[in-house]
Order: structure tokens, then C-alpha cells, then sequence
């Protein structure tokens, strides 16, 4: 069975991956997008390539023992530097300095990454060591600077990370704020997962043993700070989305009956077809393109006097000023339907030869929509209740 320390924040990862990929497709060149990317991949690749049957996998396939390390080594170091690079586009600046700061970057964990290759190519590790290479050879030379070299290039990342994150973290609300909050927590832990580490080096160097720290307890933080990093990146995305859709999806069900009364009034309507799994945000899109054609139709029947009547009935009975608006845009909007009903050669359009004003253009449709629905009720049984259908 796979070890669930492993397989869950590699999953994670992964979806967290996936639901970046859309934004970096359409927008490509986006460095801040590629940087988020670049990280999410790397953290998938240190969890998976540091699976003990993975590692056990990729020394038998080489046939250098422990030939792992150096390869695990480099996914960490990537998704340190991905990490800050992303940092880096985070705080912004101008395009120059961010593209030198990314190559210093870039640059820095680069040279780093040789010099772990070339360290473990010095080194004499004859014994394959899973789980406790980092102790097992603390006093290796090469491979201690190795080992050593690893963990200050982890650690400097996740404390810079922390420390920006808690920065940004004070100065933004919302789901950001939760996002980063889980960030903060993460990299706090990663920075945990180096300090067990480097003690349990220096009990080695000390002629103790701890090992535990380093086999057991650091594993077990970084564990809990993947998927904490995880959704911190991904938990803004999936908020902002689903609230968006929510927000359509509202808009789109309050303004089904100021649809229904004059969606279908516009003598000719657009030959747009609206696919079977098109999005609630298109429908709404639709919906309110129907709902302008019908109000611009019926613009030459409005009756402002009506309008403004309706106003000030609807303030002097305690109305706000919205409220007020949209229960006489309601009622305008009423009666030119029965007007216009009463007019079926459409004689007031053809002699029209400018339109009132603009037709629903600053209005709330939302709020018209709804007031209507309190007018019907009111009127029940009445012309409006039982005519607006299409």
C-alpha cells in the first residue's frame, strides 16, 4: 500500500498543478504563472522521486548506490528557488529588476545543484542507505558537505518564504489572507523539517545519536507542510472561481422574471445559440442581452410621468433610493408592456422617431427583476402575474 505521507500531498500537488495549468496555457509567457507552476511541479517531484521505492528504483536502475540523493536534492532545490522566484513576482517592481532577481535566483540554486553533484561524485557511499542517508554519512566527507549544502539551500527558501508571506499576510482579507496563512504555516514547518535535520547532523558530529529526528520527525513535517503550502497557493483560486459562478448563477436566477416579461419582445432576436453545457456565466451574458433588446423595444412606451409618480409614492412610504428606483422602473416597465399589447400594429414604434432615453442602460436589472416579483405578488391574479410568460 502507498504510504499516505507520500501519496496525499503528491496528489495534492498534482491537482493543485492541474487547476493552474488553464490560467498558464492561456497566458504562457506570465512569469509570475510559471513560477507558481515551476513550484507545484517541483513539489511533486520531491515528494514522489523521495518515496523510498522510487529511490530504491533509481539507484538500481543507475547502479551507483544512493545515486537518489543528488537527484532528490535537485527536486528540492528547484522547488526552493521556484519558490522565491515566485516571491520575487509577488512584490512586484519594475520588469528589469524582477527578470535580475530571477537570474540571481535561478543562478544561485543552479551553481548549488553542481556543486551537490560534484560533492556526491567525490564521495565514497558504498552502503545504500533509504531512509538515513543524511545521518548514516554525516561524517562522510563530501558527502557531510553535500548533505550540509542541502539543507542550507532548503532552509533558506522556506524562512524566506515564511517571512514574505507574513508580510503580505498582514496587509490583505479575505480568502488571500487564508491562503497564506496556511503558506506561512507550511514553510514555518519547513523550516522545522531543517532545524530537526541539522540537529540530528550535529548529535551525529557529536558522536550521538538522534536519528530520529531526521528519519521520523522531520519526514512528518514535511508531510504536513506540503499539502499546508498546497492549499494555501490553491485555496484563493478555488474561492475566487466558485464565487464568481455563484455570483452568475444569482444574477442569472434574479433576472428570470424581468426576462420572462420582456425577453422575447424584441422584434427580431440575434441568432446566437447558447451550447447545452455552456457556462452559467454565458447564459447570464444571454440573458441579459434579451432583457436589453426587450427594454429598447419597448422604450417608446414608457411613460416617465408614471415613473417619477411611482418615485415619489415609493419614498414618501420609506422607500431607499434603490428600492424606490427599481419599484418605478418596475412599474414603468409594466405598463409599457400593456401598452405596447394594446398596440399590436406597433404604430408608437414606427412614428417614433427618437427614443426617450437610454433603455435599462444605468438601471439595476436585478433589483427591477426582483420588484417585479413583489408587484406580481401584491397584484396577484392581475395582468402582470398572469401575462408575462413567453
Amino acid at each position: 500500500m502507498p504510504d499516505p505521507t507520500v501519496l496525499f500531498p503528491t496528489v495534492l500537488g498534482g491537482v493543485a498543478a492541474l487547476l493552474r495549468l488553464p490560467g498558464l496555457l492561456r497566458n504562457p509567457h506570465d512569469p509570475l504563472l510559471r513560477a507558481v507552476m515551476a513550484m507545484l511541479v517541483a513539489g511533486v517531484g520531491v515528494f514522489f522521486f523521495t518515496s523510498v521505492p522510487v529511490v530504491a528504483k533509481i539507484n538500481e536502475l543507475t547502479g551507483v548506490p544512493n545515486a537518489a540523493a543528488p537527484f532528490d536534492y535537485f527536486w528540492a532545490m528547484a522547488c526552493a528557488a521556484s519558490g522565491i522566484v515566485l516571491i520575487i513576482n509577488w512584490r512586484g517592481g519594475s520588469p528589469e529588476r524582477i527578470r535580475r532577481a530571477t537570474r540571481w535566483c535561478i543562478g544561485g540554486y543552479g551553481t548549488l545543484c553542481v556543486a551537490l553533484v560534484v560533492l556526491f561524485a567525490q564521495a565514497e557511499a558504498p552502503v545504500e542507505r533509504l531512509r538515513d542517508l543524511d545521518t548514516y554519512y554525516a561524517n562522510t566527507p563530501y558527502m557531510r558537505e553535500m548533505i550540509v549544502l542541502y539543507l542550507v539551500g532548503h532552509t533558506a527558501a522556506a524562512t524566506v518564504m515564511a517571512s514574505m508571506c507574513w508580510r503580505w499576510l498582514r496587509h490583505v482579507g479575505g480568502e488571500l489572507r487564508a491562503g497564506l496563512a496556511l503558506m506561512v504555516t507550511g514553510y514555518g514547518l519547513a523550516i522545522g523539517f531543517g532545524l530537526l535535520k541539522f540537529t540530528a547532523l550535529g548529535a551525529r558530529w557529536a558522536g550521538a545519536d538522534w536519528d530520529v529526528l531526521s528519519t521520523e520527525v522531520a519526514r512528518g513535517f514535511t508531510s504536513v507542510a506540503a499539502p499546508l503550502i498546497a492549499c494555501g497557493m490553491v485555496l484563493p483560486i478555488v474561492v475566487r472561481r466558485f464565487r464568481g459562478r455563484w455570483q452568475d448563477w444569482t444574477r442569472y436566477r434574479r433576472l428570470e422574471p424581468l426576462s420572462r416579461l420582456v425577453g422575447g419582445l424584441a422584434p427580431t432576436r440575434a441568432a446566437v445559440s447558447v451550447p447545452l453545457l455552456a457556462s452559467v456565466g454565458v447564459r447570464r451574458l444571454q440573458r441579459e442581452s434579451l432583457i436589453h433588446d426587450g427594454l429598447l423595444t419597448l422604450n417608446p412606451y414608457f411613460d416617465l410621468g408614471l415613473r417619477a409618480r411611482t418615485l415619489a409614492e415609493a419614498v414618501a412610504d420609506g422607500a431607499t433610493g434603490d428600492r424606490a428606483a427599481a419599484d418605478a422602473d418596475a412599474a414603468m416597465v409594466l405598463a409599457a408592456v400593456e401598452t405596447m399589447r394594446a398596440d399590436p400594429e406597433r404604430r408608437v414604434i414606427a412614428s417614433s422617431r427618437a427614443l426617450q432615453e437610454p433603455a435599462g442602460e444605468d438601471r439595476d436589472l436585478v433589483r427591477i427583476s426582483q420588484a417585479l416579483v413583489h408587484t406580481w405578488k401584491r397584484a396577484a391574479g392581475g395582468p402582470g402575474a398572469g401575462g408575462a410568460t413567453r
